[in-house]
């Protein structure tokens, strides 16, 4: 059960360290014994926002369970890593080498990525930017999408109104008004908006796949570190089109998989259709019937299997490799 304590105990159990890479220090929790069997390669699991490395607890055990190295950043501007003050400095190339400097650090030619809301966009993009480090790729909740024929924000604000929670996030405001209720923003139903922070109500209720004990972990670190770190993810989307120029038109070739709850309202605005013409060897595509946005924390149990046959596919043959002597 999502609400069961063994996945907070198992978590607590883990040692993070500081991994110095890409010029800052990502916090990182591990799993699994050294490299793993030939056939089982490591795993970096990337969280979203507002998330932490916690968001997997989980995963980590689950995955280093099967025989994999699982590896946990609490990614740029988060939790323990470094959260450097210049906004520039959370760009699409950057968060990338972050995560190519990560398996430097820990002597790693590859590893599978998996990535769920804004790390999802940044494993895709870790696909197409350092291919060779990519062993397979699978994201949660955020597609890959084809190159805008213009800078995203302005697609954005003549679709969606400056009121779209993307488009506050370009403002100064929202790192006041996430910091002044955690609770009721951890718990928000609802993208936060500039309606969403004028208005006074009390926080949503716990939902059943949250505990107490859970919410406690990202209040006390948000408390600690504030939003302006994820915050400032968002605001470098037109400059992260700008730097990708080079690689439009490309494909993810990797092994990939996605999925996605049927009730995530991110399914309203970015196409979850005609994935295959950018995933050119996509393993799988689930939709978690009712689950709304954070499905590795709400459906664990499915998210689990479906990533653990994902990664039993890279041991099969390809369809096109023979398996018995000519």
């Amino acid at each position: 059960m999502a609400t069961d304590s063994s996945a907070l105990a198992a978590w607590e159990k883990l040692a993070p360290r500081q991994v110095a890479t890409n010029g800052i220090e990502l916090r990182v929790y591990e799993a699994g014994a050294g490299e793993g069997p030939a056939d089982r390669p490591a795993v970096v699991l990337c969280h979203g926002f507002p998330e932490l490395a916690f968001s997997w607890r989980h995963q980590i055990t689950a995955l280093a369970d099967a025989g994999h190295r699982v590896i946990v950043p609490d990614m740029r501007g988060y939790g323990g890593s470094s959260r450097p003050a210049d906004p520039a400095a959370y760009d699409m190339l950057t968060l990338c080498a972050d995560l190519a400097g990560l398996l430097d650090a820990l002597g790693l030619t590859d590893a599978v990525f998996v990535g769920h809301d804004w790390g999802a966009a940044v494993v895709w993009h870790m696909a197409l930017l350092h291919p060779d480090r990519v062993r397979a790729v699978a994201g949660l909740s955020v597609p890959p999408a084809p190159r805008a024929p213009v800078a995203p924000m302005s697609i954005l604000r003549s679709r969606l109104g400056d009121e779209f929670y993307i488009c506050w996030f370009q403002t100064p405001e929202p790192e006041t008004a996430l910091r002044a209720d955690l609770r009721r923003t951890l718990l928000s139903r609802e993208a936060p908006t500039a309606a969403w922070a004028a208005r006074d109500e009390p926080a949503a209720p716990l939902p059943r796949w949250l505990r107490e004990d859970e919410l406690a972990v990202y209040i006390e670190t948000f408390e600690e570190t504030g939003f302006t770190g994820g915050l400032n993810y968002y605001r470098n989307i037109d400059r992260t089109w700008e730097l990708m120029e080079p690689l439009a038109g490309r494909t993810v070739d990797q092994p990939s998989f996605f999925a996605i709850g049927s009730r995530d309202p991110v399914g309203t605005f970015s196409a979850t259709e005609g994935l295959d013409r950018i995933l050119t060897d996509q393993r799988g595509h689930l939709v978690l019937d009712g689950a709304g946005h954070w499905i590795q924390q709400e459906r664990p149990d499915e998210v689990n299997a479906a990533l653990l046959d994902f990664l039993g596919s890279l041991r099969a043959p390809a369809a096109n490799e023979r398996t018995t002597p000519a």
